[in-house]
């Protein structure tokens, strides 16, 4: 833990280093990009370190297992980051706006992880070793963790698929009834209004103020000093009779008076959307563009295509389910589910999460295969050592996951209100990335790579 630690540390520092020498302008999306990188780091070392574990169970020496726990991990750790450097690559170059700042602080994020994960981890490692002293993998409590578990993912595939099916059917059903998606003043505009209180002001009561009148939460700013705001609502934006300003602006008024605090509006205007249609449609060519090479890559590395196809059914799986799980619980959590910038960070940090996830439960399959001297065995054999190689993968899948979405959890409950939607994006997609590495992409594989000699 104190070795992941001081290379996350280190990661961290290198990232903000680069950034800063760059003179980039740290957003949203960016952060999404960051916290991706997070667990980038956070992935590797767990791989590394369940590597060690499993070469200190064949009796080997801490050094021995050491060196061989590296070795073994290199491969996963390898492919995963170079499935995601094409997906931030690809929308660096043709992305522009929030996807380009997601994709460039993940280049740099890539880059920092990989050095940090591999080479400081190993050196202190190294100097550990030289002066004797013990470095415990596991405790009473973890020696025996995911041990004896043996779950049928292969046979259990159809009700896997029959329950994303569901969720996706019941998204689309939510998606007609509330008349599409809840779109943010990105994407449709809106009005804002510059208020100056009296004294200094908390945004998140603000915002909690006009939630009622506005019929939805708005997006409060501080303005320069803490008494000054810039509120911005998508309230009646595409109402244009010609009292409709006026009566937008009473409902302002009649939620700001509940505050017991005296204000002055000092302007207000009009805004259209700032996500031109352009941006859109260059963002969905750029992820589908990218979602082609990261096939190309792993069919060159996996030698299949079918593991291409699962790979990429899983990231259209991951997004499908975010986004119903958005149209399903908008108008019901009381927290706002609009799809703006930070929507299309948050389902870029999902797609990294999902690729991340199925490269590794990938490369164990391919391993296992290859150890067996079968890789090209079919039917009840193959699927044995699949879920021989999928229940191997369990315990670091569960501990990645996990350790993400605790930090993500806290986020969500103490990061305030304003980015409480997006971590709740990505709070889905950790969990749905797990799942559909495991039981969505790996069925996938198995139910197209069938034997056709037959």
């Amino acid at each position: 833990g104190v070795v992941a630690n001081v290379a996350l540390i280190a990661n961290m520092f290198f990232i903000m280093g680069i950034l800063t020498s760059l003179g980039a302008v740290l957003t949203l999306p960016g952060i999404a990009g960051i916290v991706l990188t997070i667990g980038l780091a956070v992935d590797a070392n767990i791989l590394i370190f369940e590597r060690v574990r499993e070469e200190l169970a064949l009796g080997k020496s801490t050094s021995q297992s050491i060196k061989e726990g590296f070795k073994h991990a290199m491969s996963s750790i390898i492919d995963s980051n170079v499935t995601l450097a094409i997906l931030a690559v690809i929308l660096m170059v043709f992305g522009t706006g929030p996807v380009q700042g997601f994709a460039t602080t993940l280049l740099i994020g890539i880059g920092a992880s990989l050095f940090s994960a591999i080479l400081i981890t190993r050196l202190i490692f190294d100097w550990m070793l030289e002066r004797k002293m013990e470095i415990p993998f596991d405790n009473n409590a973890t020696r025996n963790a995911f041990k004896n578990v043996s779950i049928d993912f292969v046979a259990k595939r159809k009700v896997y698929y029959a329950i994303s099916t569901l969720v996706i059917v019941v998204g689309i059903v939510f998606y007609f009834k509330n008349g599409g998606f809840n779109l943010g003043v990105d994407f449709k505009g809106g009005r804002t209004y510059q208020v100056r209180f009296e004294k200094d002001m908390n945004t998140e009561d603000v915002k909690k103020s006009l939630a009622t009148p506005f019929e939805s939460a708005p997006e409060v700013k501080t303005l320069g000093s803490a008494n000054q705001v810039k509120i911005t609502t998508t309230y009646r934006v595409s109402d244009n009779a010609a009292t409709a300003d006026q009566e937008v602006e009473e409902a302002l008024n009649t939620g700001l008076k509940t505050l017991g605090t005296k204000y002055e509006i000092m302007q207000q205007q009009k805004v259209g959307p700032t996500i031109a249609t352009d941006i859109v449609y260059g963002a969905y060519g750029s992820i589908l563009f990218s979602c082609l090479l990261m096939f190309i890559y792993i069919v060159i590395r996996f030698k299949k295509w079918q593991y291409g196809l699962g790979s990429v059914v899983a990231l259209f799986h991951d997004v499908l389910i975010v986004l119903s799980f958005y149209t399903i619980f908008d108008g019901i959590l009381p927290f706002s589910l609009e799809i703006g910038q930070d929507f299309i960070a948050a389902i870029l940090t999902v797609m990294g999460y999902t690729m991340t996830e199925t490269v590794v439960v990938f490369d164990r399959i391919r391993e296992r295969l290859a150890e067996s001297g079968k890789s090209d065995v079919q039917g009840e054999e193959r699927n044995k050592l699949i879920n021989f190689a999928l229940n191997s993968t369990l315990s670091r899948t569960i501990l990645t996951s996990l350790t993400v979405f605790f930090v993500l959890l806290v986020i969500f409950i103490w990061g305030g209100e304003s980015i409480r939607g997006f971590i709740f994006a990505l709070l889905i997609g950790r969990v749905i990335g797990t799942y559909s590495s495991l039981c969505i992409s790996t069925p996938i594989v198995v139910d197209f790579d069938t034997d056709k000699k037959k």
